[in-house]
């Protein structure tokens, strides 16, 4: 397991805070991994879920650092959402 998508992990739940996600969401990051995001919260792992946002890591840094907007991410065709988009609107909502 990289320990880059372990400190991304914590990074992104404290981003979340304690109010929890209640769906499920997944971000693909080329070249190192997965990370899944739920009502249990943040964790490195590759299971199914609603949506699965795919992103280089230079992208999936931007947006957790609140530099890049998910939605413009998604718009300038640097985030691809496959699934539910309503739960991708939802996170990306979440992580503003």
């Amino acid at each position: 397991m990289s320990d880059i998508l372990t400190k991304a992990a914590e990074a992104l739940g404290e981003k979340l805070g304690t109010g929890g996600f209640d769906a499920s969401a997944k971000f693909e990051i080329e070249g190192l991994g997965a990370l899944v995001l739920d009502g249990d919260g943040v964790r490195v792992s590759n299971e199914e879920t609603d949506v699965t946002l795919s992103a280089d890591a230079d992208t999936f840094q931007e947006i957790l650092s609140g530099e890049l907007n998910p939605t413009s991410a998604f718009m300038t065709g640097k985030l691809t959402i496959d699934g539910d988009m309503g739960t991708a609107m939802k996170l990306a909502s979440a992580l503003a």
